[in-house]
């Protein structure tokens, strides 16, 4: 049977022959404590409800890695075709949520004024010799929400873009396709002037800065993360973390910015303006935010990041649940239908889980 008529049908409709766990579960399943005499059958854990979900994910060929938390406790950590959740990975524009993070903390601190700032003057030595009027216009708000309104950089034009002398420069250089706060513009691009100001107004690395604002949280680290010709750090790509780190910030943002001991990382107010959908994807119809995408799992509003290949973290707050999935990195994930697959699996988990 083919792959693509294989998974579209319900994820809990495949057959057991059908899908193959790739690995082993890479922590002990929660067992069911024995009931007592006379007492009635007890339920299944939602571990246990979540085994043979996982092991039909096998099917998913492209799938490395699975994290299910409810409730700040691990329920599922699977590794699939040599996948491991404790081994760096490229998360690709997952990162776009963290770059989104690190700004929100910014105008906490004062470095940066607010979503309403405008970003010419920030940038200004790195402005065209004749600007366009309209980049005047141009907002922190409009970049991390992708309206920019400049021709995207990401897609067909990611590979002229990153193969420019200065980034930056490229990216403010760009023509207009429409103007600032209009349709939504995917373009790595704009988070990576998010970097550029970030590394401007502070005076340091966007990854000091996440080691500093994010490095305290018990099992975030960001392993390695690619900069561009001038050195800085790549606002919304090629950044490596452990899936477990991802799920540590997937966590936080799940908390209300703040980590198990109270502890306030990320301002609350924030996290809902990340959430607050100010736009719609033009490829999926899902709303975006600041670095964030927003659409139903289970019947369950939910908030996702997500990067290349099927890099994936999710928050569904209603439900006490975080997921992250990684998935290999070289090949698309949205024109082959992976990503859908995994929006199904994210579905049968938290149906099952509750």
């Amino acid at each position: 049977m083919h792959r693509r008529s294989l998974l579209a049908a319900p994820f809990l409709l495949l057959t057991p022959r059908l899908g193959f766990a790739q690995g082993a579960p890479e922590s002990p399943s929660a067992t069911v404590p024995p009931a007592g005499i006379g007492a009635p059958e007890a339920p299944a854990a939602p571990a246990d409800a979540l085994s043979p979900i996982l092991d039909r994910a096998g099917a998913l060929s492209p799938l490395r890695t699975v994290l299910v938390y409810k409730d700040g406790k691990r329920l599922a950590a699977r590794g699939f075709s040599g996948g491991s959740v404790d081994r760096p990975t490229n998360i690709k524009s997952a990162s776009k949520s963290i770059v989104s993070a690190l700004v929100g903390i910014a105008i906490d601190k004062g470095v940066l004024e607010g979503p309403g700032q405008k970003i010419a003057p920030l940038l200004r030595r790195d402005l065209p010799d004749d600007p366009d009027p309209r980049l005047a216009e141009i907002t922190l708000g409009n970049l991390l929400s992708m309206q920019a309104g400049l021709e995207r950089t990401s897609g067909a034009y990611y590979g002229r873009w990153i193969a420019s002398p200065n980034w930056v420069r490229a990216a403010l250089a760009r023509p207009f396709v429409d103007a600032p706060g209009g349709d939504m513009l995917y373009s790595t691009g704009s988070t990576h002037l998010l970097s550029a100001i970030l590394t401007r107004t502070s005076g340091r690395s966007t990854l000091a800065l996440a080691r500093d604002w994010l490095g305290p949280l018990d099992g975030f680290e960001i392993a390695s993360w690619q900069r561009d010709p001038q050195g800085i750090y790549f606002g919304g790509n090629e950044m490596a973390m452990r899936p477990t780190s991802l799920l540590a910030f997937a966590e936080l943002y799940r908390n209300g910015g703040r980590n198990a001991e109270g502890v306030q990382f990320v301002p609350e107010a924030w996290i809902a303006a990340s959430w607050q959908v100010r736009t719609h994807s033009r490829f999926t119809g899902d709303g975006y935010g600041y670095g964030w995408f927003t659409r139903d799992i289970a019947g369950t509003p939910a908030y996702y990041g997500w990067g290349y290949g099927g890099q994936m973290l999710y928050v569904i707050p209603a439900r006490g649940m975080s997921l992250v999935m990684t998935s290999v990195a070289d090949t698309p994930s949205g024109r082959t239908g992976h990503r859908d697959d995994l929006h199904a699996l994210a579905g049968e988990i938290v149906a099952a889980v509750g």
